[in-house]
């Protein structure tokens, strides 16, 4: 079962990394903002710090979810076992929260976040329910 939690713990690592790619550095792109995030390019110059430092959050968060596994996978398992349920545990409420945030239709129609939703906290939750077993 080790191997399931690190498999989608890193897998997880990846999407909040390729996120803090999207939001950081090539948010400005049309198919960037307008396609992933669905924010029109005259909303750009109002949301960029914002995704700025969200993507900033989520290269944080990925980044101690892989340090998580290699202290973990190096022997070290208490230090990595317990980075791994934290980033993990985090990645899957902020998913909640974005599926909240779907529900409610903040920023875009009630449907539209329903993937980056699944995309954030879905692996995460796999990975905290093969821990568990």
């Amino acid at each position: 079962m080790t191997m399931v939690v690190w498999t989608f713990t890193l897998l997880a690592a990846a999407t909040y990394i390729l996120v803090f790619v999207w939001e950081t550095l090539l948010f400005q792109r049309p198919g960037v903002h307008q396609g992933i995030f669905f924010v029109p390019t005259a909303d750009v110059p109002a949301v960029r710090l914002w995704a700025f430092g969200v993507g900033f959050y989520n290269l944080f968060l990925g980044s101690g979810a892989v340090v998580g596994v290699i202290a973990w996978s190096a022997g070290q398992e208490a230090v990595g076992r317990t980075l791994v349920i934290y980033t993990c545990l985090f990645m899957f409420l902020s998913g909640i929260v974005l599926l909240v945030a779907d529900r409610l239709a903040l920023g875009r129609p009630r449907g539209k976040g329903l993937g980056g939703a699944l995309a954030a906290g879905g692996p995460a939750l796999v990975a905290l329910i093969a821990g568990v077993l």
